[in-house]
């Protein structure tokens, strides 16, 4: 485009010339044949509907109410992020160094409530607790290796393991958890959710979180624990991290503050031994140099402010009341039986009775303006019987609607089973 004053913008003449001259005869590249593939191709995916805060029942796990988020408690931390002191840590090239000020407020106010104990060298911020497994995964796994994974149990996991072109070995999951293997020694690689397993949300027994360190530990299997949302558990005390049983630090924790702030903000960290730190900072820094500055700092500011943890109790509360209701909505409603619950988390595992397909049941619930993700994506061999399960989550739905909502998909299931 050029310009002409007082006129208005023009096309370039030159440029219009020259594409009368040449036209566009010759065919564009072929991206699919120039693309490279990679073991996961054939996984299914966690799928999200993209307008899904429009309709009125929106069971979706991984979403949060965004009325419940602190803003102006976020936007101070933001606000104060960019002043003296606090700007040149915001603003500059850390050379893949995160920022201290953040490490520490980890190190110092979020771990000890987990029962770990930290140095700053042990600690990396992650975007996301995601691209902590790609990091694991790219740093310690090949076509040679053995992870074990629970089934049913995070896709996206599946996937970032797949990728590495390691091969996967399940451990089922029944009320207490995942089950270990009997032999840790030619497993490379073993990655647990303990405190509300993903996605059947059942807390880790205390025997086998004992069980899990001590075997990796003999075997020197590395033992990845993603505590993705120990913080909501709504009756009795929440079970100690496995990082915090373990003598010899080699635990790998996985936390993130996605789960209880927002998806959108891709802030998590990761706690390991020194020297994998050290390996993994390698990787991350020619791969995104670092995390943006200025959201560590603020984050920083927010923890060590206060604002994190009253938000995180009056959130906590809120999730309470939503856990109590949907378990009493779904015992109530459900044309089938349910329950009992684990109490905590921000989802519901359900199981129908044989001949369900809670893939239909999805699709008619959603033309009821309902919300809720088929469960069988989650096993690694999906048949009739993995068909059975769905999800409910309740993180982001308002509590005035669970029990219309749960009513609503009850009506759905009652048509669909005849």
């Amino acid at each position: 485009m050029v310009s002409r004053e007082r006129r208005g913008l023009f096309v370039n003449p030159d440029v219009q010339s020259a594409l009368a001259i040449e036209p566009h005869r010759t065919p564009g590249i072929d991206w699919s044949k120039r693309t490279r593939s990679f073991p996961d191709a054939g996984l299914p995916h966690i799928e999200k509907v993209s307008d899904w805060a429009s309709y009125p029942y929106p069971f979706l796990a991984g979403q949060t109410d965004v009325r419940s988020f602190p803003v102006r408690a976020w936007q101070r931390a933001l606000r104060e992020s960019l002043y003296h002191p606090h700007v040149f840590p915001s603003l500059q090239d850390s050379l893949g160094v995160d920022d201290p000020m953040l490490v520490d407020a980890i190190r110092r106010q979020l771990l000890p409530t987990r029962g770990i104990e930290a140095d700053v060298d042990e600690i990396l911020i992650t975007v996301g607790s995601q691209h902590g497994l790609d990091l694991l995964g790219r740093v310690l796994l090949g076509r040679k290796s053995v992870v074990a994974i629970e089934d049913p149990g995070y896709l996206d996991a599946r996937h970032i393991f797949t990728r590495t072109g390691a091969s996967l070995r399940a451990m089922p999951v029944d009320a207490d958890g995942a089950i270990p293997p009997d032999d840790f020694r030619d497993i490379d690689l073993v990655y647990v959710t303990p405190s509300h397993q993903s996605p059947t949300n059942v807390t880790l027994a205390m025997e086998r979180r004992l069980h899990f360190v001590q075997r990796a530990g003999h075997a020197r299997t590395v033992l990845v624990e993603d505590d993705y949302d120990s913080e909501f558990r709504y009756r009795g005390q929440p079970s100690p991290a496995l990082k915090a049983l373990d003598p010899t630090s080699d635990v790998v924790y996985l936390g993130t503050f996605s789960k209880f702030l927002s998806p959108g903000l891709r802030l998590g960290y990761l706690v390991a031994h020194r020297d994998l730190i050290l390996e993994l900072a390698q990787v991350r820094r020619y791969e995104l140099r670092h995390p943006p500055g200025q959201l560590q700092r603020a984050m920083a500011l927010f923890i060590t402010s206060g604002d994190y943890h009253r938000a995180l109790r009056r959130h906590r509360e809120s999730l309470q009341q939503r856990w109590a209701t949907i378990t009493a909505a779904v015992e109530r409603e459900l044309p089938f039986e349910t329950g009992p619950f684990p109490p905590g988390g921000v989802s519901l595992w359900l199981t129908g009775p044989d001949g369900l397909d809670a893939r239909e049941l999805t699709v008619r619930a959603r033309d009821e303006g309902v919300l809720i993700e088929p469960g069988d994506i989650y096993f690694q061999t999906s048949d009739a019987s993995a068909r059975r399960h769905f999800r409910l989550g309740y993180g982001a739905i308002p509590t005035r609607s669970i029990v219309p909502g749960v009513q609503a998909l009850a009506a759905v299931c009652r048509r669909l089973m005849g």
